[in-house]
């Protein structure tokens, strides 16, 4: 069974911070208190599946993660056949270089309206591919338009930069051990899923709701 940690009143409440540990001599700066609004109702954040669905999974990944890459599969499988799932996409670049870069475009390939291909080709990766040019070649066979995804990296770096330093602040916030972590409804799942997994916190999720 995977393991899950039951967020308090549904996140409902400010959790508590801890971040890595300071260098030696330096004190550790203060956490930032968790805006659980900001974090399901981010309006820059991506969000997938259906709007108004009755739970909400909070996905945070990172393209050069190959645990996330194996979940994303079976997540994009849950949205298709449930239909009543809202994702939130958390783009949280933390492993290398090329995570930054990645995040990046993907971010803006909503200024035309293809976060989803671009998430979805860019998560189709291998770890070898993850370049530039490996990147910009998934990226076009996905129909994204390149010069106007450049030219939007270029125009807007700073609603960008702040989408990722708000999703790495709530990731701090949550005390996430790396990616993928996956909220679903009031529960925190640091692993990787497979399609029946996320089938069954989801089950979970609803029953949850139901006692309430």
């Amino acid at each position: 069974m995977h393991r899950r940690t039951f967020l308090r009143s549904a996140m409902g409440v400010s959790l508590g911070a801890v971040l890595a540990a300071p260098l030696v001599g330096e004190e550790a700066p203060a956490a930032p208190a968790l805006d659980v609004e900001a974090l399901l109702f981010d309006p820059a954040a991506p969000v997938g599946g259906n709007p108004a669905g009755d739970v909400t999974i909070v996905a945070f990944f990172d393209y050069n993660c190959g645990y996330c890459k194996g979940s994303a599969p079976a997540l994009a499988k849950l949205l298709k056949t449930d239909g009543k799932i809202r994702l939130v996409y958390k783009d949280w670049p933390i492993l290398h270089k090329s995570s930054v870069t990645a995040a990046r475009l993907a971010v803006a390939a909503k200024y035309q309206n293809r976060y989803e291909p671009a998430h979805h080709a860019l998560m189709g990766l291998q770890s070898r591919s993850m370049n530039e040019d490996g990147m910009a070649k998934a990226l076009k066979r996905a129909g994204l338009d390149l010069a106007r995804l450049n030219a939007d990296v270029e125009k807007h770096v700073e609603p960008i930069a702040g989408l990722l330093k708000r999703n790495n602040e709530q990731a701090v916030a949550l005390q996430l051990p790396g990616t993928p972590v996956y909220l679903v409804g009031p529960y925190k799942v640091a692993a990787a899923l497979d399609y029946q997994g996320f089938v069954d916190v989801v089950a979970d999720a609803r029953r949850r709701a139901a006692e309430r």
